[in-house]
């Protein structure tokens, strides 16, 4: 938002004081569209939800209607609406009509995380039926970062092929493939080895897992 301030200043030209506009910058804090789809790995958009939560950051939320099916045989003992509750704004998958439908809706990135291969063949196609696969493709003619999380495996040529494609149309494919470098000990280190990487990917610096930091 810009807003003019009014600043009387004497100049030089004769005695008359000039009224002159400088425009004030305010900064608007970033803005991140996270979208839920019903593939199994509902514990890392869960985690990535409550990770952006301790940032300075206002977190858009929409979900595909079986995400939270997924999260009854998959959740951590959250209710679908606590999940919810992690976000600032939560959209209607329905309302294709919501602030994050348009590329004038200041957002700095979407993550849809996990990404189901309904979704990525949709996006793949170009098709926007649902809020979630029409934000996405915001992100792209917006040239704005879109990070898909496919959990799938194994990987038909179908679900091959539509990851290149939105690969090429500027999509960023990070598969749930956590390492093992880090030496997990627990199930929650490799979700925050994952969640940990797409933050990376949003543009924060997290301290949930850790990096390699080389070999001497």
């Amino acid at each position: 938002m810009v807003i003019c301030v009014l600043i009387r200043l004497s100049v030089v030209l004769g005695s008359q004081p000039k009224l002159i506009r400088i425009p004030k910058v305010r900064t608007i804090m970033d803005r991140i569209v996270v979208g839920i789809t019903g593939a199994s790995g509902i514990p890392y958009g869960i985690r990535l939800l409550e990770v952006l939560k301790e940032l300075d950051v206002e977190v858009h939320l929409t979900c595909s209607p079986s995400a939270s099916l997924v999260n009854d045989h998959e959740g951590d003992g959250k209710t679908w609406d606590e999940v919810l509750s992690l976000a600032d704004v939560v959209h209607d998958n329905n309302n294709l009509a919501a602030s994050i439908s348009s590329g004038s809706f200041k957002a700095k990135a979407m993550a849809i995380v996990p990404c189901s291969g309904t979704t990525l063949g949709k996006l793949a196609a170009g098709i926007s039926d649902n809020l979630v696969t029409r934000s996405a493709l915001v992100m792209l003619k917006e040239r704005r970062p879109l990070i898909l999380v496919p959990r799938e495996t194994p990987l038909n040529t179908i679900y091959i092929d539509n990851m290149l494609k939105l690969s090429n149309a500027g999509a960023i494919i990070a598969p749930a493939s956590p390492a093992f470098y880090n030496k997990p000990k627990t199930l929650d280190d490799n979700i925050n080895f994952i969640v940990g990487r797409v933050l990376d990917l949003l543009g924060y610096d997290s301290e949930i897992f850790s990096r390699w930091e080389g070999t001497e």
